[in-house]
């Protein structure tokens, strides 16, 4: 672009922005910048108008003095002015924009003052007229489910403690006997605070274990909820998720205890007619380790009639049976690390995701909807 270019374009402008702004805020307001009487009686019989007109105030300030607005961009020309003009047409442009920022400011201040006077003039407002009611918040989802769940467990004789979120990964791994291989102790799959010594956000609520036994004597029976860490993030999974996990150590205690106090849980939160069941698995930190299986809640196979619905079952997969959580008889190398005497006291351990539980009581396909806080959603709860 030559110098005259630059010259021709830039005084074009300058041009256009003087014309438009002789008027530019007054047509916005329907009237003269010194006119804030006729504004005020039009804002008393339509309040609503006034924010209409400050978003269009605002929009023809910008027009010509935003950061991407006529004059903003023009100024950018100055540098390819010609030298005997660049003085002129600069000190032109600069005093144009601060006039239209003026106006603009005026124009605020004239629609301020008139919304104010059209209040003060407008009807009278009636104060016998009764008040909006308040409308009452309720607990989250998660809470309310994480109340019933240690509410249950309480009345079985469970104390609720509980133990840090974050945590030295020899409480969290080493000492729940968790081999030093294992893909939880990686850095990809568990969120590392810092190293030597290892911190963790804990990965599961089981650490409450470690806490309780090092301090306390058997007998123990203690459940600890509370938020949990690992790097999963799909529909199924959250990389912060909400855990309860209980354990009971005394002398005597066997698989049969740990049967008989799951399914009085699920019993007592879903109904005494919903059946439950054991599948071995594994855990580092219990043997045998379990699954707990329950009767699917959506198509209850145990009612009779109901074959072909359990058949069509999307959630159970057909199989009348859905995982709740894991559970087992605590390993004796977790007794051994926490200082209990393994050759007298046996026990158990279980762990569950409030999620899973909160998601299968209330009917939730997806996991994010928990967290992402809608009030529509959490309101139809």
């Amino acid at each position: 672009m030559t110098d005259i270019d630059a010259d021709a374009e830039l005084e074009g402008a300058i041009a256009e922005a003087e014309q438009a702004s002789r008027e530019l805020f007054d047509r916005v307001l329907e009237v003269e910048l010194t006119d804030g009487a006729s504004l005020a009686a039009r804002l008393a019989a339509r309040p609503a108008e006034a924010r209409t007109i400050e978003a269009e105030l605002r929009r023809k300030n910008a027009q010509f003095v935003g950061p991407s607005g006529l004059l903003t961009e023009k100024l950018r020309l100055i540098p390819k002015v010609s030298k005997d003009r660049r003085r002129e047409l600069g000190q032109r442009a600069n005093g144009l924009k601060q006039a239209i920022e003026e106006r603009f400011n005026a124009a605020l201040a004239l629609l301020a003052r008139a919304e104010r006077e059209a209040e003060l003039t407008g009807p009278a407002i009636d104060p016998t007229l009764p008040g909006r009611g308040v409308r009452k918040g309720r607990l989250h989802p998660l809470t309310r489910t994480m109340h019933e769940v240690l509410d249950v467990f309480v009345a079985l004789g469970f104390d609720v403690e509980e133990a840090p979120e974050i945590d030295l990964a020899a409480h969290n791994f080493d000492m729940l006997g968790f081999p030093p291989d294992h893909p939880a102790t990686d850095m990809q799959d568990s969120f590392f605070v810092q190293r030597d010594p290892d911190v963790v956000l804990r990965t599961h609520t089981t650490t409450v274990q470690v806490h309780q036994m090092r301090t306390r004597k058997p007998p123990l029976a203690v459940v600890c909820p509370g938020a949990v860490y690992r790097r999963d993030d799909d529909a199924t999974h959250s990389p912060m998720f909400a855990q309860i996990d209980g354990f009971a150590v005394d002398e005597g205690l066997t698989l049969a205890h740990l049967k008989g106090v799951l399914t009085a849980f699920v019993q007592r939160l879903f109904g005494d007619e919903v059946p439950t069941r054991l599948r071995p698995s594994y855990f580092p930190f219990v043997e045998p380790g379990a699954e707990l299986d329950m009767g699917c809640v959506f198509c209850k196979p145990w009612q009779p009639g109901n074959e072909e619905r359990t058949r069509a079952c999307r959630v159970c997969k057909s199989t009348g049976w859905m995982e709740i959580l894991g559970c087992g008889m605590i390993h004796p190398v977790v007794f051994e690390r926490c200082g209990v005497d393994a050759s007298r006291y046996t026990g158990f351990a279980f762990g569950m995701g409030i999620d899973r539980i909160s998601m299968l009581r209330h009917g939730i396909g997806n996991i994010r909807l928990i967290y992402e806080n809608d009030a529509r959603f959490l309101g139809s709860l």
